[in-house]
C-alpha cells in the first residue's frame, strides 16, 4: 500500500495510491494518518475497509498538492554519518555506534513545498534520505523482531544549515530543525511493497545536476539494527519517524570547496519505490513578505 495526504496546508486529507495508478480520496474512512491510526493497526484496517468501500471513493484526476505523508509524529530521530562515503567527505570518522540527533517536528512540510532558507543562513545544504515510520510502541526491542515494528518507508530531504549545525555551539539540532527543513513523502509505502529495503537507489539533483547517487545497501547500520538500538535508549511511539542517513554528495563535501543552496535553486530527489519530490529554495525574507499576513 502507498499512503499519501493531499490538500492545502493544514487541511490535508488521507489518500491511497492503487496499483492501477489511481489516487483515491479515503477521507470517508474517518481517520488521518496519525499516531492513533498507527497504534490501532490502522494500515490493516484501512486495507480491509478499501476492499469493501474503495469503489465508492472519489478518484483524484490530479493531486494538486501532496502534504506530509503522516501527521503529528511525536519525534523525528535522525542517524548521522550512516554511509561511510559521507563520513569521509565531511572529514568525520566512520562511527562505531550510530550517531543520533533530533529534528524538530515543526520542520515537517510537504514533499514539493518551498523550502525556506533561514534568516541569516549562509550554508543551507541538502541530504536525500530513506526514513522509516514506527508502527507500534517499541521499547527494548531485539533486532530479530524489529521488522514487526515498522509501518512503512518514506523519502526525506534532511535539509541542514551547516553553520548553525557545526559552528554555533556544536548542537546539530539547531542546523536541522529550521522551518520547512523536513519535506517528507509523497508516499508512505508499506513493507510488503519494498521487499528489499536495503537495496534501493537514492539520488538527488540541484538545478538538474546530479549531486548524490547512492544505494541503501551501503548503510553502515542497517534498519533492523537501528530500530533495536534506538529502542534501548527511548520509547519509540507509533508514527515516529527515523531518518537513516545520507550518501556522499552533500554540499558540504563538494570539491574543491563546499557549495550551498541559494534562492531560486531547485532540488529534486527520489528513492526506488518511494517516488520523488521537488523543492524550490526561497529566502526567509521573500517568504515572510509573501506569507506574513497568513501567519497566526
Amino acid at each position: 500500500m502507498k499512503l499519501f495526504r493531499f490538500g492545502t496546508t493544514g487541511m490535508e486529507k488521507p489518500g491511497l495510491w492503487l496499483e492501477t495508478g489511481e489516487h483515491l480520496d479515503v477521507s470517508s474512512f474517518g481517520e488521518d494518518y496519525s499516531r492513533e491510526f498507527f497504534s490501532k493497526d490502522g494500515i490493516s484496517r484501512l486495507k480491509n475497509w478499501v476492499r469493501s468501500n474503495g469503489k465508492n471513493c472519489p478518484r483524484l484526476e490530479r493531486v494538486v498538492r501532496f502534504g506530509p505523508a503522516l501527521v503529528n509524529p511525536s519525534k523525528i530521530i535522525c542517524i548521522g554519518l550512516n554511509y561511510s562515503d559521507h563520513a569521509i567527505e565531511t572529514g568525520a570518522a566512520v562511527p562505531k555506534e550510530p550517531v543520533i540527533f533530533f529534528k524538530a517536528t515543526t520542520a515537517i512540510t510537504g514533499p514539493n513545498d518551498q523550502v525556506i532558507i533561514p534568516r541569516n543562513s549562509r550554508k543551507t545544504d541538502w541530504e536525500v534520505e530513506l526514513a522509516f515510520v514506527v508502527g507500534r510502541r517499541a521499547s527494548y526491542i531485539e533486532e530479530a523482531e524489529a521488522s514487526q515494528y515498522i509501518a512503512g518507508y518514506m523519502l526525506h530531504n534532511d535539509y541542514s544549515e551547516r553553520e548553525f549545525q557545526i559552528e554555533r555551539g556544536g548542537q546539530w539540532v539547531k542546523g536541522k530543525s529550521c522551518d520547512s527543513f523536513a519535506p517528507i513523502g509523497p508516499y508512505l509505502v508499506t513493507p510488503e511493497d519494498l521487499p528489499d529495503v536495503q537495496n534501493l537507489r537514492l539520488w538527488l539533483t540541484v538545478n538538474g545536476t546530479v549531486k548524490q547517487d547512492g544505494n541503501t545497501a551501503n548503510m553502515i547500520f542497517k534498519i533492523p539494527f537501528l530500530l533495536s538500538y534506538l529502542s534501548q535508549f527511548m520509547t519509540l511511539l507509533p508514527g515516529d519517524i527515523v531518518s537513516t542517513g545520507t550518501p556522499a554528495g552533500v554540499g558540504l563535501g563538494q570539491k574543491p570547496e563546499p557549495v550551498y543552496l541559494r534562492q531560486g535553486d531547485i532540488v529534486e530527489l527520489g528513492i526506488d519505490g518511494l517516488g520523488s519530490s521537488r523543492q524550490e529554495l526561497v529566502s526567509w525574507e521573500s517568504w515572510n513578505q509573501k506569507n506574513k499576513e497568513a501567519l497566526p
